[in-house]
């Protein structure tokens, strides 16, 4: 069935704090900070808001600064996000600089469910070096995360993350719904490649400047927040699949012939590949690669592969 999620991203400046004031008193100052930015989108009842990487992060701290604020600050800023998403019945992704039992620091991202309880964590896999690794002393994390929600699966990536197959092809193997990148940097045509390769939704979330965006399964953009608003929310589709044209073009006539507005297809131009949907509550996109003998773009290239295989295979012997 149709599956819509609202989705928020938002990308502001840290916040600001005079340099005479001490740690206590920066806490709330960041806390307002980030608090004021989500409620510029909360009249949008999203389902899911999404914060950059590091969002808590004052602006202009040194190192020994920011592990100065986050010893002062503890939990306070995750309490007051996850009473945000109790009292707003919304996901929040809190991405911030964590501190480990054992004294280490990890960049991560949290994921607060409506409820107010923190889900779980995704790790930076990829901490820049020397800037994060040395000066800051994150320690990178080592594996790729999907955490469920109750609109789907969401997997997790932060900034520098974004320049590596290897995390990317956990990813695929792990097919999360939707793929949320918070960041510094935005990433460009890789946005495009993850979003594609992982044949997910994306969402970035990226600091400082008008760059946040909402991507579709086949790399499109379908929101972006501009100069003058640092915000964007978008409904998107989770029941979808990814198909190849290639023998579908009579099936998909046939099934837009029978269901009409029940059912979308999304033709990018140029790639071979179109993005179907069910936009009813009478069946699911499943049903319809079922009942029209739809094959997901995955095990279509699998074909070739594998006939590519066979083929050297044999002239090996």
């Amino acid at each position: 069935m149709s599956r819509y999620v609202t989705i928020s991203t938002i990308g502001p400046y840290s916040a600001i704090v005079a340099p005479e004031l001490s740690m206590e008193e920066a806490v709330p100052i960041v806390i307002e900070h980030l608090s004021s930015k989500i409620q510029q989108v909360l009249p949008d009842q999203p389902d899911l808001i999404v914060l950059p990487e590091l969002c808590d992060k004052p602006d202009r701290f040194t190192s020994e600064q920011k592990k100065a604020f986050y010893k002062a600050r503890g939990n306070r800023v995750l309490n007051a996000l996850s009473e945000l998403a109790r009292n707003n019945e919304c996901y929040i992704v809190y991405p911030h600089c964590r501190e480990l039992d054992d004294g280490t620091y990890r960049n991560s991202a949290a994921l607060i469910d409506r409820n107010g309880r923190t889900v779980g964590y995704y790790d930076k896999n990829y901490p820049v070096v020397p800037s994060e690794t040395e000066s800051d002393g994150i320690v990178a994390g080592t594996d790729a995360v999907v955490l469920q929600c109750d609109f789907g699966t969401v997997g997790f990536a932060i900034c520098f993350d974004l320049n590596y197959d290897a995390l990317r092809r956990k990813y695929e193997m792990l097919r999360p719904d939707l793929i949320v990148f918070s960041s510094m940097y935005h990433g460009g045509l890789m946005q495009v490649y993850w979003a594609y390769s992982c044949r997910a939704h994306f969402v970035g979330a990226i600091a400082f400047e008008p760059l946040s965006t909402v991507l579709s399964p086949l790399g499109e953009q379908l929101a972006a927040s501009t100069n003058y608003y640092d915000y964007v929310t978008q409904a998107v589709n989770l029941d979808c699949a990814v198909i190849h044209l290639d023998n579908h073009y009579d099936k998909l006539h046939q099934m837009r012939e029978k269901y009409g507005r029940k059912v979308k297809v999304v033709d990018p131009g140029n790639l071979g590949a179109v993005l179907i949907s069910s936009e009813s509550n009478e069946f699911t996109v499943q049903d319809l690669m079922k009942e029209f003998d739809f094959i997901r773009i995955d095990d279509y290239l699998r074909l070739s592969e594998a006939n590519h295989l066979e083929t050297l295979s044999n002239k090996l012997k």
